[in-house]
């Protein structure tokens, strides 16, 4: 009866794993053995390889919102507008306005020129350097300056947007408490930011017209950040508290290349201002000796090429002393 039983075990088994391999049911576990074996059903991802990839494609998304900036940035690289460089310089005039005083300081200097008794070549030129020179140098000088200004608080300006958003606050208010605690230009800038954003323009638009109306690598930088920030989120917190640190560090190599670039710009200073210092000189004690340089026409020449000259000397040490970064 045993020998029986085993083989009626025997038989039951053969025929049930006979039955498993011709049902159709097998074809699906062979199916799923190939798929376990490609890896196509493995087990769940763990949370630390979910966040790897989460990283992965949000520096994928980062790259490429990058590159789109960079041509973005490329395009719209132009010459700004005589408006523009007004704007920038933060003065309240329109661009006829600054023509029509361009015009009466050429005249004041063509004038002062023909009551000297200059030649008529010393009248144009200081006509030509009063009317579209100095007005000029004078806008950029105050286009710079005031760039130096706002770079100088800038810093700040992104640890209080920083404080404020750790404490709580929305980004609009942080932004706010910007544009009224915040001196001048910066809170200016920031203050015209925060009224384009009342007004429905978005923060990407907003951060490229500051950026418009303050061209420095540091408004750039805060665009990028909020940018990057807006299309793809994270931690805003984080990215301006980097951001800040940057620009410290920018500001203190700065201060560096200025220390170390102060002789070479004082030998610059000194003697760029030796030939016409010496001249007027000359021109106290003696004018009869000094004369026909401004109403002869080969003083005249003289007087033109040693300009030149000097210009171009000036212009190369200006270029050995000015450093990137």
């Amino acid at each position: 009866m045993m020998t029986v039983g085993l083989f009626a075990l025997i038989f039951v088994s053969v025929g049930g794993l006979a039955y498993a391999v011709m049902t159709p049911g097998s074809g699906r576990a062979q199916k799923r053995v190939i798929a376990v074996a490609r890896g196509g059903n493995a087990a769940p991802a763990s949370p630390a390889a979910r966040g790897g990839a989460d990283v992965q494609q949000r520096r994928k998304s980062v790259s490429a919102l990058l590159k789109d900036l960079e041509k973005q940035q490329k395009a719209n690289k132009v010459r700004p507008s005589m408006r523009k460089r007004i704007e920038q310089a933060g003065l309240k005039m329109d661009p006829r306005t600054f023509y029509v005083v361009s015009g009466f300081s050429g005249l004041i200097a063509a004038a002062a020129c023909e009551i000297s008794h200059f030649s008529l070549l010393a009248t144009v030129f200081s006509a030509f350097a009063a009317g579209l020179g100095l007005p000029r140098w004078l806008l950029l000088f105050l286009r710079s300056r005031r760039q130096k200004a706002f770079t100088a608080e800038f810093a700040n300006a992104i640890d209080v947007i920083v404080r404020s958003v750790k404490s709580g606050l929305p980004t609009n208010e942080a932004l706010k408490i910007v544009a009224r605690e915040m001196p001048q230009p910066v809170s200016g800038e920031f203050d015209q930011l925060v009224e384009s954003l009342k007004v429905g323009v978005t923060l990407e638009q907003g951060v490229r017209r500051m950026y418009e109306r303050m061209p420095t690598a540091e408004v750039n930088f805060f665009g990028i950040v909020m940018t990057i920030q807006a299309r793809t989120g994270g931690n805003l917190s984080e990215a301006l508290s980097n951001l800040s640190t940057v620009l410290r560090d920018r500001k203190r190599l700065q201060g560096k290349i200025r220390a170390m670039s102060s002789e070479a710009k004082a030998s610059a200073m000194i003697i760029g201002s030796l030939p016409p210092s010496v001249a007027l000189m000359v021109y106290m004690s003696s004018p009869n000796y000094i004369l026909p340089l401004f109403t002869t026409r080969t003083g005249n020449l003289m007087l033109t090429a040693c300009v030149l000259w000097m210009s171009c000397g000036i212009f190369v040490m200006q270029r050995m002393i000015t450093f990137k970064h």
